[in-house]
């Protein structure tokens, strides 16, 4: 009897997962004919080296920033959505036109900001791969998903020739979500008291300026960081016309992008707690601005900004579910809540390092060999 009821559990379990498959297929049609048509441009353009430099390009910029979204600008899209869409476009796509704009001139036609200079990564891509092609589309399936996948992983990773580098990437990033959320569970303890008693009722004007000043700030530190995910198709200097096809696209991207209201993934900032209060979001902002800007002055070396962003969310979590609860019962619940939470955005972003991995071993030859030395 108790393996025929295993069995049924099994099969239970079986259908369920059919079903979910089959509804998100029925829902999703439109999203995967799109993916289905962009896989067969993929495989006609690789041996066009030129052209699937740009298409590559165009992929890449769009899916980085799309699941990007939810760490720079989706605080801000959450905290605005009364205000028209286009003049919150205008405000930080202008902002990226400044940012990238300061890197090509300072650092000879660099908008990387030295990111891609580093051993391992310095060397643009003189032909092209299939895989290397469709690692942006492996990302814009994960961000419909609502999966925050480690863009620099998913893309630097395939790019890169040492495994070191990875290596170094990998530990940046993961020292990075660490330091995030500790600092979070400190700061936001810290200020329960002072949010209890001065960020009462309606939200006075003075907060929205400070919002829109401190998102934009974040907003430039972010490009510093993962300008390089998505220059990485293209050459390490670009030249006039290069630059303003590079600027301009991802200006157009970034319309469309608050024109979808950060899209699905979205939701991942929203089911946070309050952080569609501008107050709250002002100081989400403050805090990743300032470990962005930390690790982008202690080395060159690219780190993975979804790493701090998720870990600065789950020691934010934590610390609310600690300050608030004054009862065991309800701490019980809340911190049960965050701990959820944390796991939830952990898993989903190391499936995007998993995968990253496993391009970058098929891609990458020289990669493959240091990780079998490295293992025996």
């Amino acid at each position: 009897m108790a393996k025929l009821k295993d069995q049924n559990i099994n099969q239970d379990a079986l259908s369920k997962a059919s079903y979910s498959l089959f509804d998100f297929t029925r829902k999703e049609k439109p999203f995967l004919i799109v993916i289905l048509i962009l896989v067969s441009i993929a495989g006609i353009i690789t041996p066009y080296t030129y052209a699937a430099m740009w298409f590559g390009f165009a992929l890449a910029a769009y899916s980085a920033i799309a699941n990007d979204s939810i760490q720079t600008i989706g605080t801000f899209i959450a905290s605005n959505q009364s205000r028209k869409w286009y003049w919150l476009w205008l405000f930080m796509g202008l902002i990226f036109v400044g940012t990238v704009t300061y890197s090509w001139l300072t650092f000879n036609g660099d908008v990387s900001y030295e990111r891609l200079q580093v051993p391992g990564l310095e060397q643009a891509p003189t032909n092209f791969v299939f895989l290397q092609i469709a690692a942006p589309i492996v990302l814009l399936v994960m961000t419909r998903l609502r999966m925050p996948v480690s863009t620099t992983f998913l893309l630097l990773n395939v790019f890169t020739y040492k495994a070191g580098t990875i290596v170094s990437v990998m530990q940046k990033s993961f020292l990075g979500y660490l330091l995030a959320f500790f600092i979070a569970i400190i700061v936001w303890f810290t200020l329960e008291k002072f949010v209890k008693t001065y960020l009462k009722g309606q939200a006075k004007p003075y907060w929205y300026v400070l919002q829109w000043i401190t998102s934009g700030t974040l907003w430039a530190v972010w490009i510093m960081q993962d300008a390089a995910n998505i220059a990485v198709f293209l050459p390490r200097q670009l030249n006039v016309w290069e630059f303003v096809a590079y600027t301009g696209f991802v200006f157009i991207g970034l319309g469309f992008l608050f024109y979808l209201k950060g899209d699905r993934i979205q939701g991942i900032v929203n089911e946070k707690t309050k952080v569609t209060d501008v107050r709250a979001a002002t100081i989400v902002d403050f805090v990743y601005a300032i470990i962005l800007f930390y690790f982008k002055i202690v080395s060159n070396v690219p780190m993975s900004t979804t790493w701090v962003f998720i870990g600065l969310l789950g020691g934010r979590e934590l610390s609310i579910a600690l300050a608030k609860s004054r009862k065991l019962k309800k701490r019980k619940a809340r911190l049960v809540r965050a701990y959820r939470l944390a796991r939830k955005d952990v898993v989903r972003a190391m499936i995007g390092l998993i995968v990253s991995l496993i391009l970058a071993l098929i891609i990458n030859e020289g990669v493959r060999k240091e990780m079998i030395d490295l293992i025996f």
